[in-house]
């Protein structure tokens, strides 16, 4: 199990900012996916995925607050965190087969992703 951060405001589909400003921290978020998967994988040293298999994944939204979100935004807001996690399983994301829950909110929020 991952528990990797809620996306910032900024990457959700709804924000209207200009591509620039969303540059950044699409940067930092996918970063931050990336270490946190790899620290996964320091500890599931028994586990390395094929790069050429499907990788069937159950990705769990917790979001920060009770507000309403679309689940297809919330997906959309993921996509650099998406990136990231397959950068450091070293798969290419589209071999990602995932199973979308969306759960209660947590404070701060997190998504967590389950590898099978």
């Amino acid at each position: 199990m991952i528990e990797l951060p809620w996306p910032p405001a900024i990457l959700s589909p709804n924000n209207r900012s200009h591509w620039a400003r969303k540059l950044s921290p699409k940067q930092t978020y996918r970063l931050n996916c990336y270490m946190l998967t790899k620290g996964y994988l320091a500890t599931a040293r028994h586990w390395r995925p094929s790069p050429d298999c499907p990788l069937p994944v159950k990705i769990i939204f917790h979001p920060p607050d009770r507000r309403h979100r679309d689940d297809d935004n919330m997906i959309s807001s993921f996509k650099s965190g998406r990136d990231g996690m397959a950068d450091a399983l070293g798969i290419n994301d589209r071999m990602l087969r995932p199973e979308y829950h969306f759960r209660d909110p947590i404070k701060g929020g997190a998504v967590i992703v389950e590898v099978e």
